[in-house]
């Protein structure tokens, strides 16, 4: 082994990173811009997307609306949160967390995402673990099964 390859524990215990093998932006093996429209969006926006979304499905329609306390029906903000999920996504490719953040859920082409993929995405979603699975790409279980990504608009 030469002085300048990295130690074989380097690729795995520091990360490939450590070990300087260049990975790129997230976005950039998908032929997508570094900033900007059309890039992955970043963690910051969607979370806050997330807890928009959640904040309205909790609190405005569980509570509000349809009058039930979250914490003695726990799944019903997750049925509802789903329902406008597959709803809005379908029909928008956004939901209203979404539009305030700034990003959209789109295909892999580019364009919008058909009904079974989103009903997939949304599925996954309301599951949790699978969004919490992501590769360097920013794409979680849920966006990898769909052939969808999040982009900023």
């Amino acid at each position: 082994m030469s002085r300048n390859e990295p130690r074989w524990t380097q690729t795995w215990l520091g990360g490939m990173r450590s070990a300087g093998v260049d990975l790129g932006y997230p976005g950039q093996r998908l032929g997508l811009p570094q900033e900007g429209s059309g890039s992955i969006a970043g963690w910051g926006r969607r979370i806050a997307a997330l807890v928009i979304d959640w904040m309205i499905c909790t609190w405005a329609i569980t509570q509000l609306l349809l009058g039930t306390n979250p914490a003695e029906s726990p799944w019903i903000p997750v049925l509802v949160f789903a329902v406008q999920y597959l709803v809005l996504v379908a029909v928008m490719g956004q939901t209203f967390g979404h539009r305030l953040a700034g990003i959209r859920v789109a295909a892999m082409d580019g364009g919008d995402p058909r009904w079974v993929p989103v009903l997939v995405r949304t599925v996954l979603l309301a599951l949790a673990i699978p969004a919490l699975i992501f590769d360097r790409d920013h794409r979680g279980l849920h966006d990898r099964t769909s052939n969808t990504m999040v982009v900023r608009m």
